[in-house]
């Protein structure tokens, strides 16, 4: 039976899980979108080919998202520790979805990045566009729709790395999960959590889904 006094743990934890995923998503894309952004220009292809830095950023990117959630987590504490003064609790989590987050982002903008037509760049290129006004005039309004579809799968994505630093005790929907529906068999708890996560997933991709028809000039 789902007791009373669970309603004011649930809430706490939804508002946990909601702050773990904004801060995180807004955080990843201040990482991310430059780093994208910067494995485009950087690409043998792309308006300031650089392949050496290229080369190491995507490296660097490759090894991060190679490594399993949960054990990057875990494997970060320290810096966790130095960096939000504790290893426990949303704040905490803030930091290792960040690290785990950041490099996925920067996957997910360059993909989009990467879907302007070429033609549009070579014709802001012919006009004597620097790099500079190409990327912020050109390549960032191009994929804007893209970019807002790669934010919704993000920020879903990063709300499922939440649920799953619950079993680190990072708080939130995935702790509750796991303390109470799993550990204790309260397996009421366990399907209300299950849920609520899956509205907010729903409600995070059906707002970045209608934000990216609006903005699609092409349609």
């Amino acid at each position: 039976m789902f007791k009373e006094g669970m309603l004011a743990l649930v809430g706490q934890g939804f508002l946990e899980t909601l702050y773990m995923t904004v801060i995180s998503t807004a955080f990843s894309y201040l990482i991310g979108l430059p780093l994208g952004l910067l494995l485009v220009v950087t690409d043998k292809d792309g308006i300031r080919p650089i392949p050496w830095l290229n080369g190491i950023l995507g490296g660097i990117i490759n090894v991060v998202r190679s490594v399993p959630f949960l054990i990057l987590f875990v494997t970060i504490m320290p810096f966790t520790k130095l960096v939000a003064g504790t290893t426990i609790g949303s704040k905490a989590a803030v930091v290792g979805l960040l690290v785990a987050a950041a490099p996925f982002v920067a996957r997910m903008v360059e993909s989009s990045l990467k879907e302007v037509e070429k033609g549009v760049i070579e014709a802001a290129q012919s006009m004597g566009a620097s790099p500079f006004q190409i990327m912020t005039r050109v390549l960032l309004p191009e994929a804007k729709p893209a970019l807002l579809v790669g934010s919704a799968i993000s920020i879903t994505t990063i709300l499922g790395y939440s649920a799953m630093a619950g079993f680190v005790g990072a708080g939130g929907l995935g702790a509750i999960a796991t303390n109470y529906g799993y550990y204790r068999g309260q397996t009421d708890v366990m399907y209300i959590m299950v849920i609520l996560m899956v509205i907010i997933v729903w409600v995070f991709q059906e707002l970045g889904m209608r934000i990216s028809k609006k903005t699609d000039r092409r349609l």
